[in-house]
């Protein structure tokens, strides 16, 4: 197996935790130095840099009490040296407004030693930050 091939195992590994809710792997998939940012403007919850395990725990502590998750598809995966870049789609329901978040995202991931020392995330902020508005009556 090459290490491109290894790490794609590694972040698919960690897509399946994710999707059993097994979040101790999911950090433990992490370096404890960890880099983490999803692009996005620092006023929306799940956007902006953490640092760390407890950074990454902070992230999924927030979109657990933001999203129910309808649906969560890594679909393909890119990998080269050291990064894996995975394309995929989204869907949630926000808890606070009941609006739907559906887009589609493209998730940056590099690892040394089987583990993800950086992770870069990229999604529609605008799409999101409709779906965190609250829903405006009309009298």
């Amino acid at each position: 197996m090459t290490n491109e091939q290894g790490n794609v195992q590694t972040v698919q590994e960690l897509y399946a935790a994710f999707a059993r809710r097994d979040v101790p792997t999911v950090l433990n998939a992490f370096s404890d130095d960890v880099d983490w940012e999803v692009a996005g403007p620092a006023d929306l919850p799940i956007c902006g840099a953490r640092h760390g395990r407890d950074g990454v725990g902070g992230f999924f502590q927030a979109l657990g009490q933001l999203f129910d998750t309808e649906r969560f598809e890594p679909q393909e995966f890119i990998a080269q040296h050291d990064k894996v870049v995975v394309l995929g789609r989204e869907r949630h329901r926000v808890r606070s407004t009941g609006r739907i978040f559906e887009d589609q995202w493209v998730q940056v991931f590099t690892l040394r030693n089987g583990q993800v020392i950086k992770y870069q995330e990229y999604l529609d902020t605008a799409a999101l930050r409709d779906a965190l508005r609250p829903q405006q009556v009309v009298a």
